[in-house]
């Protein structure tokens, strides 16, 4: 998992949320500093010697849906084709201006393995345009733009889109490993008699499918398996994790509702109508939550289908530069990028505790302490 730090300036929007989750501070000098007699951090500070300020410029996402709904008919590279038109609607960033797009996926349609380029095609970039894929599990998004931040660091670029998506209504169902061989070894069969003799090898077994599962390769365990076994390990009652699910489905209605959302850009669906908002926002009431049984470790588990994350559809894209870049293009720079730090922990018992790792080492890395951050922004889809 990884952790990114931030310098948001004063202008920025307290809902913006990007592709890549970002805990940020604005490290403005406040009264309290003053009188504390604390020098405050500032971009100045933050900076690092022979290294470029880079800049977010701007971020954007199409509607986060159910899997299973308006996208459904969908593939990945149509929303993130969306996304990326969202963006250079928004920014009107000329295309030939972007130097590289790099995107995060974590289950990849076979057929576009490489979404970044097809979405990119799509959106009307040049051919010329490179851009390639990553996975890193629920963290590809963030590795996409760390990826872009590193390229500019660097001064390979000077104008970055990275961006994240994913399609959970249509995942790659394949079938059986002795079925594939057989067909494999069939497509090189010369003579009938050689098509025969594999086709009589088949089983009915081998027409079973294999299904991707939201799991661990290493344990194949699942991360509501692993949730739950975190949050008897560390006490964590089923009470608490409902108001605390019930707590960030309320705030997010209320955000939806006063048009707080400034980062999502509608999407009209083809053959369909324009999506414009989430629809995975979904208040509900104690009571009702309390009558869900466990969706994992059952019947003990506290883990349940209104407490974690569903499987959802969507794509994001945002636009980096070198400040010297945006600056000179007229752009106002939302935040300034400054640090990141990824970890690995045990897959099976510290499988969702990344954030908690990576918080210290990013800290540490950036010559901060908790006390000097405002606002703390995570994710872990079943923390």
């Amino acid at each position: 998992m990884s952790s990114m730090l931030t310098h948001a300036v004063r202008n920025l929007p307290a809902s913006s949320a990007w592709a890549a989750r970002v805990f940020a501070r604005s490290l403005g000098c406040s009264s309290q500093l003053q009188a504390a007699a604390v020098q405050p951090k500032s971009k100045k500070t933050l900076t690092k010697s022979g290294v470029k300020n880079i800049v977010v410029v701007e971020g954007v996402r199409i509607p986060f849906l159910q899997s299973g709904t308006t996208y459904a008919d969908l593939m990945p590279h149509d929303l993130a084709r969306a996304a990326l038109q969202g963006l250079l609607n928004r920014t009107s960033v000329p295309r030939d201006v972007v130097d590289y797009i790099v995107y995060g996926t974590v289950i990849q349609e076979v057929k576009t393995s490489n979404v970044a380029r097809e979405a990119a095609l799509g959106a009307g970039f040049s051919d010329k345009t490179p851009a390639h894929t990553v996975t890193m599990a629920c963290i590809s998004s963030n590795q996409a733009m760390t990826t872009g931040v590193g390229m500019i660091a660097a001064g390979q670029c000077d104008v970055v889109v990275a961006g994240g998506v994913e399609l959970m209504s249509d995942v790659p169902i394949r079938h059986s490993r002795k079925m594939r061989k057989t067909m494999l070894t069939l497509n090189r069969a010369k003579t009938l008699g050689q098509k025969l003799s594999l086709i009589s090898k088949i089983r009915p077994d081998y027409f079973a499918p294999e299904l991707p599962a939201v799991a661990e390769f290493s344990t194949s365990e699942t991360m509501g398996h692993s949730a739950d076994r975190l949050a008897a390990a560390f006490a964590v009652s089923r009470l608490e994790q409902d108001e605390y699910a019930l707590r960030s489905h309320t705030l997010a209605k209320k955000a939806q509702d006063g048009g707080l959302l400034l980062d999502v850009v509608p999407f009209k669906v083809p053959g369909k109508e324009t999506v414009t908002k989430d629809n995975g926002i979904r208040p509900s009431s104690m009571e009702q939550m309390g009558k869900l049984k466990a969706a994992f470790v059952k019947p003990y588990g506290t883990v349940t289908a209104a407490n974690s994350s569903f499987l959802t559809d969507g794509a994001s894209a945002i636009l980096l530069m070198s400040e010297e870049k945006a600056l000179a293009m007229g752009y106002k720079p939302k935040a300034y990028l400054r640090d990141f730090v990824y970890v690995s922990q045990d897959p099976k018992d510290q499988l969702l505790l990344g954030p908690t790792y990576a918080t210290p080492k990013v800290l540490e890395k950036a010559g901060l302490t908790m006390a000097d951050i405002d606002v703390f922004e995570f994710h872990e889809a079943f923390a």
